[in-house]
């Protein structure tokens, strides 16, 4: 089967494109980027196109059986999510797999979140053939706070004491790729989420035991947070976070 991976070059996206490499499918990547093609796995096909063009999308469609929808975190999100469902749905592709956010309704102020709203929104309502799969904060986010960790012995990512049931990109992608390509998953939303609750001071402990040294959490100060991330963060992402994490403080 054909898929069309958009954002197969990220976190998420690379791990989807290897678990159809495992399961014998044929993806291909749509990049911005013709360099980028040059450095995706053998035997995966690499397209070069954006979602902020729309008129680039049509080429990477053609003779393609099904979609994976990972939109870029942006202030134009939707407008090039909203852009991939329209190409799809023109080229006469039936089956479309989108990542969404767990609750992400709970939290519609964060922009993030609003935007994949209304991506899902436009999913359901186009007579595709569509799968949303929704997980929780990924462990792998966590690869941001290394030098923190490393150097300074401190966990910084301020999600609190309600705690999150986090999830790993390696499931998320055998998620999707069975969206993308098995029979049954029609018309679904599939909530991912860990087995386990875990608040940051309990995944400040754990990173302290595998890395053999104390390990502090940084403590629930959104502002203090903010204002280190501006070392890393444009400004609307600081914002979008913020207002993701004072929703998981109030569970």
């Amino acid at each position: 089967m054909n898929v069309l991976v958009v954002g197969g070059t990220g976190t998420v996206g690379s791990r989807v494109v290897l678990e159809l490499l495992g399961r014998r499918e044929r993806p291909r990547v749509l990049t911005r980027s013709s360099e980028k093609v040059s450095r995706l796995p053998t035997n995966v096909m690499g397209v070069v196109g954006d979602t902020a063009k729309p008129e680039t999308l049509a080429p990477a469609l053609q003779g393609v059986d099904s979609v994976v929808l990972i939109t870029g975190l942006s202030p134009d999100e939707a407008a090039e999510g909203l852009a991939v469902v329209e190409a799809t749905k023109k080229a006469g592709v039936k089956r479309l797999v989108f990542l969404s956010v767990h609750d992400v309704e709970k939290c519609p102020e964060a922009p993030h979140f609003r935007s994949k709203i209304e991506i899902q929104k436009a999913i359901e309502a186009s007579g595709l053939h569509w799968t949303t799969v929704m997980p929780n904060n990924f462990f792998q986010n966590d690869h941001w706070f290394r030098q923190a960790l490393m150097e300074h012995g401190v966990y910084p990512q301020p999600f609190g004491d309600v705690g999150l049931s986090r999830v790993d990109v390696r499931d998320i992608a055998e998620a999707i790729a069975a969206a993308a390509t098995e029979a049954g998953h029609e018309g679904q939303r599939y909530p991912l989420v860990g087995p386990d609750v875990l608040t940051a001071t309990e995944t400040a402990a754990i990173w302290g035991r595998h890395l053999g040294r104390e390990v502090r959490y940084g403590g629930n100060g959104l502002e203090a947070w903010a204002l280190q991330s501006k070392a890393f963060m444009p400004e609307w992402m600081i914002e979008d976070f913020a207002q993701e994490t004072a929703a998981v403080w109030r569970g």
